[in-house]
């Protein structure tokens, strides 16, 4: 098993930062239902862990398979303050060895102190061995993982040494282009004035790339997964320096998608256990860091197949694979066919208090039809889909992002890892089937920065659905995790159709 440490529970934060249903005098709701025989408050603490299992739990959602369930509702409420969820460490950027010229840019970009993960997750990073972080969603892993390469960086770059052109020194591997931009605007905040050069390339561009490549010295390359593969395999870039390689979202890059693809790649490092140490003549090993908000059951099968997982340093937070603590969750069972009006009540409502919100669809027609439906009703709309042509797609983020437009349509294709701090909404027009989308989905509010009002809204009208909004409802009503939460959503998939054929014969 992976080694672990779990951050918040160290001696700078106790046991009570992990959301708890503590015994309180005052009658204080943690779920309302419009069945008021389901609601739960903290004085009812009994139901909330106690070791009950799925199925013994009384749920509101229970009869909604039934036609005479439309209608019905229950809202999940916050059990902690946004500032308790996030709480900021006493230590700083500088007593965990970060440069002041570092520092400075930090605090240009707001980061005055690291976050109670950051404090912990940096050292583990510098401490030159491999690193899994694994914290929930908007608690700030990109800095965690990219403030001390840039300070090794610097480091080495005292010793001086000449490098060829397109041959970087780390290489983050992303799953989709948008947040290979997000990082990469990331990093050119952070590297202003310290003369390290970086690049973001994007897919859909890869066959122009290498006709007429672009040489230059580079020290960090940020790139989605595809483009970067056929550039190394053509030798365009060359991987001889890399001394850090960065899977963001390292969960979805390992799953059926892209796995036999990165393990090819990923053959091309010489990983050790320290990066720093060399292990053969002019070879230095490398040092991989994931970053990831879920984590599949299969992590360490999965792993083992690039590096011995013994040595990898696993930096987790309690809050791993929880509900939003601080931000409140409702659930409406309607019919089908009531959903664009809805919607649009629904949108409109934000659209008057201008509180900025994304829609989430589970497939790509359903999220054009949820982009033509709120544009023909005068609410301006962006649509970001993965089905999109690349020439359409790119700067639709960017549109949402800065303040053009405040509703953005989209499939998971912006859950994963996006910064989206100016969300105070998300509504799944569609309920995602798997616990890992809801969890990147919801994600995408309640983050460090984001306003204080968010709120998730999900429209439930599907059968295959509530058993999905069950889990969940099951959850936050024992203060779990949620259960068997994977996002290898092929792979879940694949081995139901295999299970299937193997009942047929």
């Amino acid at each position: 098993m992976l080694k672990t440490i779990n951050v918040l529970l160290s001696t700078r934060a106790s046991l009570s930062t992990v959301p708890r249903l503590a015994a309180s005098t005052a009658r204080k709701p943690i779920i309302t239902c419009k069945r008021t025989e389901h609601n739960l408050f903290v004085e009812d603490g009994q139901l909330a862990g106690g070791g009950k299992k799925f199925g013994d739990v009384p749920l509101a959602s229970d009869g909604w398979r039934h036609r005479k369930s439309v209608g019905d509702y229950f809202i999940i409420h916050p059990i902690q303050q946004p500032f308790e969820t996030h709480a900021l460490s006493d230590v700083s950027f500088q007593n965990l060895g970060i440069r002041a010229e570092l520092v400075e840019n930090l605090r240009e970009r707001g980061a005055l102190y690291p976050t109670m993960y950051q404090a912990d997750g940096i050292p583990a990073v510098l401490n030159g061995g491999h690193a899994l972080l694994a914290a929930e969603t908007g608690c700030g892993k990109t800095y965690t993982y990219l403030v001390p390469i840039i300070e090794q960086i610097l480091r080495r770059k005292l010793d001086g040494g000449e490098r060829e052109f397109n041959t970087p020194l780390v290489l983050v591997l992303t799953p989709g282009r948008e947040l290979a931009q997000q990082i990469g605007r990331v990093v050119e905040g952070l590297t202003r004035g310290l003369n390290i050069k970086s690049r973001v390339l994007l897919g859909g561009r890869t066959r122009q790339q290498m006709t007429n490549p672009h040489f230059e010295d580079i020290d960090i390359l940020v790139s989605s997964f595809g483009a970067i593969s056929k550039l190394i395999s053509s030798g365009i870039y060359r991987t001889d320096a890399v001394r850090w390689v960065v899977l963001d979202e390292a969960d979805t890059l390992l799953d059926d998608s892209f796995n036999a693809k990165l393990l090819h790649l990923m053959k091309r490092f010489p990983f050790h256990k320290n990066h720093l140490q060399d292990i053969g003549d002019n070879i230095q090993g490398t040092q991989l860091i994931l970053a990831a908000a879920t984590m599949p059951s299969n992590m360490d099968e999965l792993l083992g197949r690039i590096v011995n997982v013994e040595t990898i340093e696993e930096v987790v937070s309690p809050n791993l694979h929880r509900l939003l603590s601080h931000v409140t969750q409702r659930f409406m069972r309607i019919k089908k066919s009531n959903r664009p009006q809805v919607l649009l009540d629904l949108v409109k409502k934000d659209v008057k208090r201008n509180r900025p919100l994304i829609i989430f669809s589970n497939k790509t027609p359903a999220c054009d039809f949820v982009s033509i439906h709120l544009n023909e009703a005068g609410i301006p709309c962006v649509n970001l889909n993965g089905d999109m042509l690349l020439k359409i797609r790119l700067g639709q983020f960017e549109k949402f992002q800065l303040g053009e437009v405040n509703v953005l349509s989209t499939t998971d294709v912006a859950s994963r890892g996006l910064d989206t701090t100016r969300a105070g909404h998300v509504i799944n027009f569609d309920f995602p089937l798997y616990a890992a989308d809801y969890i990147h989905r919801i994600g995408r509010i309640g983050r460090v920065g984001s306003r204080n009002d968010c709120l998730v809204t999900n429209i439930v009208s599907n059968q295959a659905e509530i058993g999905a909004v069950q889990r969940v409802e099951y959850s936050a009503r024992t203060n779990n995790p949620l259960a068997n939460v994977d996002a290898n959503v092929k792979g879940i998939i694949r081995r139901r159709i295999q299970r299937t054929l193997d009942q047929s014969v």
